[in-house]
């Protein structure tokens, strides 16, 4: 246990040490959350999160995309806690990828200037420095996001087979980084680089087929709408199963167990014939889901695109 004079955030760390050494929290088990700490200690969320980057640091614990923090696997020799990195090395492109990092693995709601500043090992105002607020941060970690995946230089024929390209490198950003479908509103469109990369794949597609530019603006907006709209649940459910311990399908499992399907029937006569045909047998994958939206959301256009053309 470490001295009661210890700053709060090495005695967390000292008593999460102790709790990995003695198995208490064994390899792949997830470490309790920052905001947990903080409320358990009545520290402030910063101090927390400083516990778990000395952890961090020494090689006990490690950042899992979607789980949080969890204990590293088979934890052997604990080495000393590293120095904070020299302010020198501090840089605009650090601060981008440990704010990645903490929204990939807990959320956009984690994502703070302080919680950032604690992971590089550097005192917060110096993370202001190189951005000016975590507004600006949030954009540039999105922009950096949106800008992992490209075009080829040829494109594919015809503008359905475009529009597939580009909805499916959307959704694989959107799967990576599940909290980009949080960053706001289409009415009020985020003007970033690499966003615009993937606009412009997109209008380039539904240019030159003889529709008006609104038109062209709004069946934009409709595209990019269903593969965000549909992408928001990937959130939704890493933040539902985080609070509840259960995956989709125990907590759909737990809520039929109790469902009262005689009083159903009369009020819900096509839920319930539909839900005791299918069984068990039905799987809502997301993935599955996007691929059956997106054919049938290009299936209503095509009339729409294809007879602006033959109109000209």
């Amino acid at each position: 246990m470490a001295p009661e004079t210890d700053p709060p955030f090495r005695r967390i760390a000292a008593d999460l040490r102790r709790r990995i050494a003695t198995g208490e929290l064994a390899p792949g088990a997830r470490v309790p959350s920052n905001r947990r700490l903080a409320q358990d200690w009545g520290v402030a969320l910063a101090t927390a999160t400083k516990a778990l980057t000395v952890l961090r640091s020494e090689g006990l614990v490690e950042a899992r995309p979607r789980v949080g923090t969890v204990v590293a696997p088979a934890p052997t020799t604990v080495t000393p806690p590293q120095p904070p990195s020299p302010e020198g090395e501090l840089s605009r492109e650090r601060l981008i990828a440990a704010a990645l990092e903490i929204a990939d693995a807990e959320g956009l709601a984690a994502l703070s200037m302080r919680a950032v500043a604690a992971r590089l090992g550097v005192a917060p105002m110096t993370a202001y420095r190189y951005v000016t607020s975590k507004d600006e941060l949030v954009l540039l970690a999105a922009d950096a996001a949106f800008g992992e995946a490209g075009y080829p230089a040829d494109p594919p024929a015809g503008w359905r087979p475009r529009l597939e390209l580009g909805a499916r490198t959307l959704w694989s950003l959107f799967r990576r980084h599940p909290w980009l479908a949080e960053l706001g509103p289409v009415t009020r469109p985020l003007l970033l680089p690499n966003l615009l990369t993937h606009a412009e794949w997109a209008l380039t597609a539904l240019d030159g087929h003889g529709l008006p530019a609104a038109t062209v603006l709004d069946i934009h907006v409709l595209f990019y709408s269903y593969i965000e709209g549909l992408a928001a649940n990937l959130e939704r459910e890493a933040r539902a199963q985080a609070a509840t311990g259960l995956t989709g399908d125990q907590w759909t499992d737990t809520r039929f167990a109790s469902f009262d399907t005689r009083a159903a029937a009369a009020r819900f006569p096509v839920f319930t014939r539909l839900t005791a045909e299918l069984g068990e047998s039905y799987d809502l994958d997301l993935d599955t889901l996007f691929e059956s939206g997106l054919s049938t959301l290009l299936d209503g256009l095509a009339p729409r695109i294809e007879g602006a053309a033959a109109d000209r």
